[in-house]
């Protein structure tokens, strides 16, 4: 087992990367109506859904039938940011999540995802126009 450091650094990396993609191509999304879009109203939340690997696909896939995993989760009105496989991993979702709905999606997961799955999940906020705007003063200051 790698040290917690290393770990951390090697998990961070990848989150990095799985939230690079454009979502819109290789994402798997579902637009709720009501869904919130000024980020003062929602916090993404990461979820990792990871496999257990002592178990076969039709084991975990039966596991998330029997739990009504794909009825209940996420829950209804719950945005579906992103949502994808990683090969090694399992599934990494991100949800726009209103903050007074923030029990309901963990009680989701609870009952639903941990036969199947080990999860790990971290709040986050969307950071990109931020980055932008910090670039381009940076490419603005050394013309």
């Amino acid at each position: 087992m790698l040290p917690p450091k290393i770990r951390l650094v090697a998990l961070v990396s990848l989150l990095a990367l799985i939230l690079s993609f454009p979502a819109g191509g290789f994402a798997q999304t579902a637009k709720s109506v009501d869904s919130p879009r000024d980020p003062r109203d929602y916090i993404l939340l990461t979820i990792f859904l990871k496999h257990d690997q002592s178990k076969t696909l039709d084991e975990i896939n039966q596991d998330l039938a029997r739990s009504g995993f794909w009825r209940d989760f996420p829950p209804l009105g719950i945005e579906v940011d992103s949502w994808y496989v990683v090969m090694g991993l399992g599934q990494v979702v991100t949800l726009r999540v209103p903050p007074y709905r923030l029990r309901e999606v963990n009680l989701a997961i609870e009952k639903t995802a941990w036969r199947a799955f080990r999860t790990e999940i971290y709040p986050a906020y969307d950071y990109k126009d931020i980055a932008a705007s910090q670039k381009e003063r940076a490419i603005q200051k050394h013309k």
